[in-house]
């Protein structure tokens, strides 16, 4: 059965969230909230699969349930910085960035839900490529370590369901076989009343 990749919503501009895109941080409902577990589902496929690459990680099926837009603000938070681009495709550990964001001080630094805002104008092409580049040098995990990684494939929660709703019509069978035996059974103990005939108990 052919599960339909989720998207972060229905219609409209919003529905893209790109890898730089902040818009869900200010101005959406946040996602609903993530296990630990799922955390680092999340950090093991944007080291394995790369930053920003969100369609990889929906197609890996390691996280069945989870948008794009979901995805895109739970990197901002383990980053600990809202702007994703510098990071984009780089395959690095998103919680080993965030912990140096953590520490990082000084009257430059605006923070909004525990991420580190952008307080200056627009980052050039240049600047943004420059930056990657840099952490690149600094943080990319090697690649022999990032392809070995092997992301789990629970079980998505719409093939689960369709799992339950056939184990919930078996058993609603089964019930209704039973059923019907105990109503043969009263039927044929009433009858032998009535006619006064006396059967061996099985």
């Amino acid at each position: 059965m052919a599960i339909e990749a989720p998207r972060s919503m229905p219609t409209g501009q919003r529905n893209v969230v790109r890898s730089n895109d902040s818009a869900s941080l200010w101005n959406c409902t946040l996602s609903p909230g993530w296990t630990r577990s799922e955390v680092q589902v999340l950090r093991q496929a944007l080291i394995k699969l790369g930053i920003g690459n969100w369609m990889k990680i929906i197609e890996s099926e390691c996280l069945p349930g989870k948008t794009i837009a979901q995805m895109n603000l739970q990197t901002q938070r383990m980053l600990g910085q809202q702007s994703t681009a510098e990071f984009n495709g780089l395959h690095v550990d998103a919680l080993q960035i965030g912990q140096i964001n953590e520490m990082r001080q000084g009257p430059e630094i605006r923070r909004k839900n525990n991420c580190i805002v952008n307080t200056g104008g627009k980052l050039t092409r240049e600047e943004v490529e420059r930056r990657r580049k840099e952490h690149r040098a600094k943080f990319e995990v090697a690649e022999d370590v990032w392809t070995s990684i092997v992301l789990p494939r629970p079980d998505n929660p719409l093939v689960l369901l369709d799992r339950k709703r056939e184990e919930l019509k078996t058993l609603a069978k089964e019930l209704d076989d039973v059923v019907a035996r105990i109503a043969a059974i009263e039927q044929t103990e009433s009858l032998d009343q009535v006619t006064g005939t006396k059967r061996p108990r099985e």
